[in-house]
């Protein structure tokens, strides 16, 4: 075990974080998974956000069956937890290593004692160049894979591991873009594969092609499919290029699937994979572990309609086998009108980019009373949730919401705990997060 997973199991916490009963003694991480609190029991200060570890756990076991049933591999974003336990049961239950989105991410994991990461975004210039190779620095045992859009990259980090003689080997990867960032034709990323090849040394070479088709994705849903399917020929199309500049030899990646869409991803470059008999396809996609009542279930709906969703060559429906795992739980404020509920969740709680947050089930006097039906979230304020609700609905002060979330990124990095539930609803475990 890692000496940051030692040291953060023995942090101190108390009420400066949500969820932490007022006025209790301060608890270790471990400690707060035996005193039996749930979050609707009267103790714990609201709100808070919780993991359904069965759910997760059962997530977890679909993805890398539907992963390794393709001859594929999966290095899971850390941006969507940005919790080092987290990622290492990922790890332990099959990933072939980590994603994250900056220099920083890599640094909590590497601490953390994970090893293989790709860093899939790009970090700036010269300076963020120099960031990177101090961190290194520290780990000479690391395996790191970059991804690479501009010639000014290359250039910043050749300089910067020219400068130095302790540094591990340095993987980049050409980035094809659509959306946000990459190189946006052949053309560009010639451009950038030569200067790659231009400045190898045995510490800094290509390790591979990347795309992110996530970026790709817009409100019409045929625009979409046309635009990830262009990004996905351009970046297949590449790879027998690379080879053929590189020989047959050398290891190489291709990595995409951060996002809903990796079923595209895995029909449109396992091929081109295929064909190289050393090249490995590995997707980014972090979320889906998670899981959601907002932009995951639409995109889970999404996945079914194409059919996307396979096991052992049979078609799996994702909807009904993944389970969102999240919840955030907050009590009743005010009612101040027959179909308003005020509760005390906002904008610091909970995310709202790609939705509001949905009220599932509703609690009172530590027990469960009845499911919310016909209620939702219109609005928040920076501390309140404003629902709306059914006629004679039966919601007093003090109750406390169980509420669905939308998009898991978003909404984590509000929180430095994770409360884990066991399906009694009680706190088992803590994952403390490093979102900074």
């Amino acid at each position: 075990m890692s000496d940051l997973h030692t040291t953060t199991e023995n942090v101190l916490i108390d009420e400066r974080v949500r969820g932490f009963p007022p006025g209790n003694p301060p608890l270790t991480l471990a400690a707060i998974g035996k005193q039996g609190w749930k979050p609707y029991d009267g103790r714990m200060a609201l709100p808070l956000i919780s993991l359904d570890r069965q759910a997760f756990s059962g997530n977890v076991e679909l993805m890398m069956a539907y992963v390794k049933s393709l001859g594929a591999e999966i290095a899971p974003h850390a941006k969507t937890p940005m919790s080092t336990a987290l990622s290492e049961a990922l790890l332990a239950a099959g990933a072939w290593g980590t994603t994250v989105a900056d220099i920083r991410q890599a640094a909590v994991l590497l601490k953390a004692g994970q090893r293989r990461l790709i860093l899939a975004n790009e970090i700036g210039g010269a300076a963020a160049a120099r960031r990177l190779a101090a961190l290194l620095g520290h780990y000479p045992d690391a395996e790191l894979h970059i991804f690479v859009d501009s010639t000014a990259l290359v250039e910043a980090l050749r300089s910067a591991w020219q400068e130095r003689a302790d540094l591990p080997p340095l993987g980049l990867l050409v980035e094809f873009g659509a959306g946000r960032a990459g190189a946006r034709g052949v053309d560009a990323a010639e451009a950038i594969l030569q200067a790659i090849l231009a400045a190898e040394t045995p510490t800094f070479r290509l390790t591979g092609i990347a795309a992110y088709e996530g970026a790709a994705a817009t409100a019409d849903a045929e625009e979409t499919m046309r635009r990830i399917d262009a990004l996905m020929v351009v970046t297949s199309d590449f790879l027998p290029k690379v080879r053929a500049r590189i020989g047959d030899k050398r290891p190489l990646l291709v990595t995409a699937g951060g996002s809903v869409f990796f079923d595209l991803v895995i029909a449109r470059l396992s091929a081109a994979v295929a064909a190289d008999p050393v090249c490995r396809l590995v997707l980014r996609s972090g979320a889906i572990f998670f899981h959601d009542h907002g932009i995951y279930e639409r995109g889970l709906a999404g996945l079914d309609a194409r059919g996307g969703f396979r096991i052992g060559g049979e078609t799996v429906s994702a909807a009904a086998a993944f389970r969102p795992a999240l919840r955030l739980w907050a009590e009743v404020l005010s009612r101040p009108e027959p179909r308003l509920a005020i509760s005390g969740m906002g904008m610091r709680d909970v995310a709202m980019d790609q939705g509001l947050p949905r009220p599932l089930a509703l609690y009172r006097n530590g027990a469960y009373l009845a499911d919310l039906v016909g209620a939702d979230v219109f609005r928040l304020n920076d501390q309140h949730a404003f629902i709306r609700l059914a006629d004679g609905s039966d919601v007093a002060v003090g109750d406390v919401i169980e509420c669905g979330i939308s998009h898991p990124c978003t909404c984590l990095d509000r929180h430095a705990i994770l409360y884990g539930l066991d399906p009694d609803h009680s706190v088992t475990t803590a994952y403390l997060t490093s979102f900074g």
